[in-house]
C-alpha cells in the first residue's frame, strides 16, 4: 500500500461519483477533474488526463509536488493542473478543488451570467455570488491566471465562461457537497428566469451575516 493511497482513494471515489451522476457532462468521457492538497507535504493529488473515470484505478491518480513534478501515477496529471495549483496558491484555506461540466451551471457559462445569492444555505457554503471567470483555452496558464484573478472574492464556486464550473472547499468532501449546491442553485435560477417574473434574492443583511460566518478566521 502506497503512502498516499488513502487520499488517492478519496479523489478516485469523488471523481467516479461525479462522473456517474453526470457532473462531468459525459459519463463515458474524461472531462472534469478533482484534486486535494496535502499541505504538510506540499503535494497535490489529482485525477489524470484523458482517462475515463469508469475504469480508473487508484494507481492512475497522480501525485504532483510543489514544483509541478509528478511523483506518482500511471498517466500524466490533468491538463488543468495549473488551474488547481493557482487556487491552492491564492487560497491557502482551500484543500479540495473540483472542476465540472455540470449541466445547469454550464448554461450560465454560455449566457455569461453570474448566479446571485438565492438561498441561505447556498450563500453560507458558496458565497454571495458565483461569478464568471473569463474564457481561456482549457489547460492554459491564461485560464489559471483568469481563475486566480477572481479568487479574491473569497467565494467557493465560479463559472468558467464557455467551459463549466469550478468549486472549492476546505476539504474534498465539502467541495463535493458544494458542487451539488451549485447545481441546485443554477437549476432553480434557470427555471426562475424562464418564468419571466422577477427573482427574489437573499437580503443583503443576511448575505453579510453568512459572509462573516464563512470567511476564514
Amino acid at each position: 500500500m502506497g503512502l498516499y493511497d488513502k487520499d488517492k482513494s478519496r479523489v478516485l471515489a469523488c471523481a467516479q461519483w461525479l462522473s456517474e451522476n453526470g457532473y462531468f457532462g459525459c459519463r463515458l468521457g474524461s472531462g472534469g477533474n478533482v484534486s486535494i492538497k496535502i499541505k504538510e507535504r506540499g503535494l497535490i493529488i489529482i485525477t489524470p488526463t484523458n482517462k475515463t473515470y469508469k475504469n480508473m484505478t487508484i494507481e492512475d491518480i497522480c501525485v504532483v509536488d510543489r514544483n509541478m513534478k509528478q511523483v506518482e501515477g500511471n498517466f500524466p496529471p490533468s491538463i488543468e493542473m495549473s488551474m488547481h495549483a493557482s487556487v491552492y496558491d491564492k487560497r491557502p484555506e482551500i484543500n479540495g478543488v473540483i472542476h465540472t461540466h455540470q449541466d445547469f451551471a454550464s448554461i450560465f457559462s454560455i449566457i455569461n451570467q453570474p448566479i446571485p445569492a438565492l438561498f441561505d444555505e447556498v450563500v453560507l457554503a458558496l458565497g454571495e455570488i458565483t461569478d464568471i471567470v473569463p474564457y481561456a483555452l482549457s489547460g492554459t496558464d491564461k485560464l489559471a491566471q483568469n481563475v486566480s484573478s477572481k479568487l479574491g472574492n473569497q467565494c467557493n464556486s465560479y463559472i468558467l465562461q464557455n467551459h463549466g464550473a469550478l468549486v472549492l472547499g476546505p476539504n474534498l468532501e465539502i467541495a463535493l457537497k458544494n458542487t451539488e449546491l451549485l447545481e441546485k442553485s443554477a437549476k432553480v435560477y434557470y427555471y426562475a428566469l424562464t418564468t419571466g417574473k422577477s427573482v427574489s434574492f437573499t437580503p443583503q443583511s443576511s448575505v453579510d451575516h453568512f459572509k462573516q460566518l464563512r470567511l476564514p478566521k
